[in-house]
């Protein structure tokens, strides 16, 4: 084969990426090397307009990554948009949005990827506006390594302190402080150095234990891939040559204890069994002695199959089968480990939450919390406080807010096994989930268990809730009324008990206004008070099922997400939830307690149906309506369907 220069004439063109350069050598020998390079993924953060769309533009350019064709594109585009007088716009390579290109500002995460002789790369250019932080985590989760953008003409900003709180909190250790548009500050060494103390104060502030500080111009390209003529009085190394040596995150897992969840039970047939999953850390052998947690179960390591036949070793990085010596339960979501190391099993933690909603947070809604391979229902049952990132102050806070950074207590419904995330971000970091859109609401990631997890174990009871039920001859039941205030809750809700009373049932009504003269005192009408109001009456509810009562419960409980907690609590066919439809200005009308005037003029916030909202049952088990029927009509046909059931 002969080599056929395909380039252009020209300064500009010497940089394209031209894929003919293979054929000088061996094609066989160049994609087998390039098979078995390392991969390094790493993002690019800092505060708005620092420079980072434009560094990776550089990185890509300076690497050959940018095809003919879309050079020639970034060149026209450079001089339409007017961006960099004369010259070339890096940003345009990864600024993809209409929207981006307009502002000149990054909103979403973009990935590039690129290659050197050493080293493969995935880069995530992330938004640097405080609105787009939820992006920016997105971002870091992956990461092994961060190039944290300073302005030298701005020095160090709030977004900066923000970015480098999130990226040590979320366990990145190789960091790279790259101080940008040394060209417009004369290339000041002076300069260079203040930035680096004023940094350097604040890292130690947050435990970030070291960082390399490197000077450069992404635009003329100063110490990006090559050394500058301008600096001489930086001799460390490229921003470029670093990134080809810095350790990977996999490599650092292979000397902790194995670990590795479930995510899949692989059984073709009858004649095998095995367990698919990544290695997160540490590695294993055939014959290794092993725990499934969280049920405990240990066997040894029979065989690590694959196509090829079956593999000596794993190590942290693979994905793997393992097949067992012996037949023991194991599933999705369960964490294989070394049986002499395993790790820990709780259900209650404290953890540092990165709100992403722009719902706030209300301690005890139930979200759906995902870590690794398993998907539950958790609660945050205690916000501890919220994080100053700029003063680094801890704020008393009920709740959390887009982008709030805070530390919490969550309780999930049942144990899980997990590592404190700076020891293993695989099963220390989880990710909330709203249940009714399933929209990420924040990322987490776990310090501890609670202590109170471990010392409180279930007590069996001899006589259980079946034998009371059989003891009262009924079937334990919870009558879940709901609707706006002043729809009649409380007394159509009285009369069913009356009927029921009359006809020898066991029941006990817990009604919205009598709870809040004792149970509740303490709470108050905001959403997050509204929220703990219900899972207290539920959890009180749930407790007299198992007395065997029928309970009946009148509250306005207004979201859907509580009262479907509710339903989750209670035995399968033993909830009924019961809308008293009636229309806001019926119940408005009516205004038994006064309570709709008050709201409308200002002295009763967070009144629901008029500045809270109201979200009416998609599917109650009854509904009726107080327009159409009496309390007495609507009492009847409530117990006719009870009867019925």
């Amino acid at each position: 084969m002969t080599a056929r220069n395909m380039t252009t004439p020209g300064d500009f063109h010497d940089h394209v990426y031209v894929a003919d350069r293979l054929i000088a050598e061996d094609i066989d020998a160049y994609l087998d090397r390039h098979q078995h390079k390392t991969m390094l993924r790493f993002i690019t953060c800092g505060s708005v307009d620092d420079g980072k769309s434009t560094l990776i533009g550089r990185l890509l350019y300076d690497t050959k990554m940018v095809f003919e064709d879309q050079l020639a594109s970034l060149e026209h585009d450079s001089r339409v948009l007017g961006t960099q007088s004369g010259g070339i716009d890096f940003a345009l390579l990864v600024d993809g949005l209409a929207a981006e290109r307009e502002q000149g500002i990054t909103i979403d995460v973009a990935y590039r990827f690129f290659a050197t002789e050493k080293r493969k790369f995935i880069v995530a250019d992330t938004p640097g506006h405080e609105q787009y932080t939820r992006n920016m985590v997105t971002g870091a989760s992956t990461a092994d390594l961060a190039v944290i953008l300073i302005d030298a003409r701005q020095g160090v900003l709030t977004q900066t302190r923000r970015h480098s709180y999130l990226v040590n909190l979320l366990g990145i250790r190789n960091i790279v402080l790259a101080v940008n548009k040394m060209d417009l500050v004369g290339y000041s060494a002076d300069r260079f150095d203040e930035i680096v103390a004023d940094y350097r104060a604040f890292a130690q502030k947050i435990g970030m234990e070291d960082f390399l500080a490197i000077p450069i111009s992404g635009l003329a390209g100063d110490n990006v891939a090559a050394p500058s003529a301008n600096m001489p009085w930086y001799p460390g190394p490229t921003l470029l040559d670093h990134l080809e040596t810095a350790p990977l995150n996999d490599s650092r897992m292979q000397d902790h204890p194995f670990r590795m969840p479930v995510q899949w039970v692989n059984r073709p047939n009858l004649d095998f069994r095995g367990f698919t999953g990544q290695i997160v850390s540490g590695q294993v052998r055939p014959g290794d002695a092993i725990r499934v947690l969280p049920s405990g179960k240990t066997t040894t390591v029979k065989s690590i199959p694959t196509w090829d036949g079956d593999l000596a070793a794993a190590v942290a990085g693979q994905s793997v089968t393992l097949t067992f010596a012996d037949e023991i339960d194991c599933s999705r979501g369960d964490v294989i480990t070394a049986a002499d190391a395993p790790c820990e099993v709780a259900d209650q933690f404290e953890a540092t939450l990165v709100w992403m909603s722009d719902a706030e947070m209300l301690p005890g809604r139930p979200y759906l919390l995902k870590t690794g391979t398993q998907m539950l229902t958790a609660t945050v049952t205690e916000p501890k406080y919220e994080v100053n990132v700029n003063t680094l102050e801890q704020l008393a806070s009920k709740t959390l807010a887009l982008n709030a950074i805070g530390v919490v207590n969550i309780s999930t419904d049942r144990p899980i096994p997990f590592e404190a995330y700076r020891d293993n971000p695989d099963l220390g970091g989880f990710i909330l989930i709203d249940r009714m859109t399933n929209a990420t609401v924040a990322a987490g990631m776990i310090h501890f268990a609670l202590r109170r997890s471990q010392n409180i174990h279930w007590q069996a009871l001899d006589v259980d809730r079946d034998a009371h039920a059989s003891l009262k001859n009924q079937k334990p039941a919870v009558i879940w009324f709901t609707g706006l205030s002043g729809s009649g809750k409380s007394t159509i809700a009285n009369l069913v008990e009356r009927k029921l009373h009359a006809m020898g049932k066991h029941t006990f009504l817990l009604d919205g206004d009598n709870v809040r003269h004792g149970l509740n005192r303490d709470l108050g009408f905001t959403d997050a008070d509204r929220v703990e109001n219900i899972r207290r009456v539920g959890e009180v509810a749930k407790l007299m099922t198992d007395a065997g009562l029928i309970v009946l419960t009148a509250f306005i409980s207004p979201f859907r997400s509580e009262r479907r907690m509710v339903r989750e609590l209670i035995a399968d066919g033993e909830f009924f939830e019961v809308y008293v439809n009636t229309p806001l200005e019926v119940a408005e009308a009516r205004d038994v307690k006064g309570l709709y005037r008050k709201a409308r003029s200002g002295a009763l916030k967070n009144f629901t149906g008029i500045d809270s909202p109201y979200e009416p049952p998609e599917a109650p088990e009854i509904a009726v309506n107080t327009v159409s029927q009496t309390p007495e009509e609507a009492a009847d046909l409530i117990v006719e369907a009870l009867l019925r059931r």
